[in-house]
C-alpha cells in the first residue's frame, strides 16, 4: 500500500490536467484523477495517475464519493470546462441541481466557489491550480523579442481598463483592440473563439470593395485576471494554440498579467510568437 499523500485532480480539457498531474507526480503525490466525460483528454489515462474515475459533468455526488473514497482530502481543479457546458444539456444529480437553484448569478465564480464550498463541507480543501505550475507563471516584462510599438502600448492601456471591468462582473477576461477600439469581447465561448471572431470583423471591414475602413488591420490581445482572482479555478493561461490562432486572426501583440497568467506550453510559447513576429508583455 502506497504511503504517498494523494491529491485528487478534478481535470477539465487542454493540458493544464496533464501537466498538474505530471508535476505532482514528481513531487511525491498519488494523484487520483476525476475526469470529465465530456471534456478531459483521453491520454490522462496513459500519465501515471494512482487511479482514473471517469464521470460526468453533472455528477457531484460521485466527484465527492469517489474522492472519499479514494481517501482524497487534498484536491485541485485543473483544465477549462466550457461555459455552454454547464448550461447545456447535461443532466445534474440531486446535489448540484439544489446547488444551481441557490446560485443569484450562474457566472463562473459562483458556480465554481459553490462547488468548492461543498467540497469543503464534505472534507476536501481545494488546493491553488498553480501550487505544482509556479515556473509556469508569466515574470513582468517583455517576453518576446520584440517590444509592444506604440500603437500596441495604447491598445494595452485600453484594452486592461475595459477588460478589468468585464472581469469584474465575470463576464470573460480577454478583449480584443485595435486602434484603441474594442472590436471583440469574450463570453462563454472562450479566449480562442473571441479572437477568431475579431478577426472575422476586421477581414469584414477590409472586404474588397467596401468602404474603407479607419481601423487598423492589426489586433490587440489582452487578457486579464480578475480583481480578486481565486487562483485555486479559472486561472487565465495561454499556449501555443493561443498564438497561432493570434496569427491566423491577424493579431500582432498579446498582454497578460504577470504571476497571474499559465504559460502553459512554457518557452515554446515565446518561440512560436517570436516566429510569428508577435508580441507579449506581462504588466
Amino acid at each position: 500500500m502506497s504511503t504517498r499523500p494523494k491529491l485528487g485532480l478534478i481535470a477539465g480539457n487542454g493540458k493544464f490536467p496533464l501537466l498538474i498531474l505530471d508535476a505532482a507526480n514528481a513531487q511525491g503525490n498519488d494523484v487520483i484523477v476525476a475526469a470529465i466525460k465530456e471534456e478531459t483528454f483521453p491520454e490522462i489515462e496513459q500519465r501515471g495517475a494512482a487511479a482514473v474515475h471517469w464521470l460526468s459533468l453533472g455528477e457531484l455526488s460521485k466527484l465527492i464519493e469517489t474522492f472519499q473514497r479514494e481517501g482524497v482530502t487534498r484536491a485541485i481543479m485543473a483544465g477549462q470546462v466550457k461555459h455552454k457546458q454547464i448550461f447545456s444539456s447535461i443532466r445534474p444529480d440531486w446535489r448540484l441541481a439544489k446547488l444551481l437553484l441557490s446560485l443569484g448569478t450562474r457566472n463562473t465564480d459562483s458556480l465554481i466557489g459553490a462547488v468548492a464550498k461543498v467540497l469543503a463541507d464534505e472534507g476536501i480543501t481545494l488546493l491553488k491550480s498553480t501550487d505544482f505550475l509556479e515556473p509556469l507563471l508569466a515574470v513582468a516584462g517583455v517576453l518576446t523579442r520584440r517590444p509592444p510599438n506604440e500603437k500596441e502600448r495604447a491598445n494595452i492601456e485600453y484594452g486592461r481598463a475595459v477588460a478589468r471591468h468585464l472581469a469584474h462582473y465575470d463576464i470573460g477576461q480577454t478583449v480584443v483592440i485595435a486602434e484603441s477600439a474594442c472590436v471583440a469581447v469574450e463570453a462563454m465561448e472562450g479566449t480562442d473563439a473571441a479572437i477568431v471572431r475579431a478577426g472575422e470583423i476586421m477581414r469584414s471591414l477590409h472586404e474588397p470593395g467596401s468602404a474603407e475602413s479607419t481601423l487598423s488591420r492589426a489586433l490587440t490581445v489582452v487578457k486579464v485576471a480578475k480583481p480578486n482572482q481565486d487562483m485555486r479555478f479559472d486561472v487565465p493561461v495561454i499556449g501555443v494554440k493561443t498564438i497561432e490562432t493570434m496569427k491566423q486572426a491577424g493579431a500582432t501583440c498579446l498582454a497578460i498579467d504577470a504571476g497571474k497568467c499559465l504559460l502553459l506550453d512554457g518557452e515554446a510559447i515565446i518561440q512560436a510568437a517570436d516566429a510569428a513576429a508577435v508580441s507579449i508583455v506581462a504588466d
